[in-house]
């Protein structure tokens, strides 16, 4: 877990500074992941490790898709995800996913933007609800919130025996 989280560290270090998570930290993250898993449990636990990335990374596909976070943040959640036991995978998601609500709340307040953002949001959803299908969530610059920081935030409280 230790190298998990000098890779978390430094992968929110690029992501804060260029707002992109680097392919090759993540696959770094999956394959010491694996590795681990299979030193420690063998194959059963390496293909449960791997298993476990995909069942998370394919489950946020379609929030991807609609522009709801970026291809970084679900595979990071992915792959982090495979280093926990299974029954801690939703907490784990649920903790991340609030730090970044968080964040994002945060953030509005600062920028005074929340009325703004919850109009967009309002919009967005009786758009959805009159079409009938999902859509593009409408995006700009300022409205992103890198996931990486409460991803790890997330990994600390798991590590601390907080969930």
């Amino acid at each position: 877990m230790a190298v998990l989280c000098v890779i978390l560290a430094a992968v929110c270090c690029y992501d804060y500074s260029g707002r992109k998570i680097p392919n090759r930290l993540v696959l770094l993250a999956a394959f010491w992941g694996a590795g681990w898993q299979l030193w420690g449990r063998g194959l059963p636990g390496m293909f449960s490790c791997l298993g476990q990335m995909s069942l998370v990374a394919a489950c946020l596909y379609p929030v991807f898709k609609i522009g709801g976070l970026g291809a970084g943040d679900v595979k990071l959640l992915g792959v982090t995800a495979g280093y926990l036991p299974f029954e801690k995978i939703l907490p784990f998601l649920f903790c991340s996913l609030l730090a970044a609500a968080m964040v994002s709340l945060v953030k509005m307040w600062r920028k005074k933007m929340f009325r703004e953002r919850m109009q967009c949001l309002s919009g967005y959803m009786q758009e959805v609800m009159r079409s009938g299908s999902w859509q593009l969530y409408p995006r700009t610059v300022s409205s992103g919130v890198c996931l990486s920081g409460p991803v790890f935030v997330s990994l600390l409280l798991y590590l601390g025996g907080v969930y």
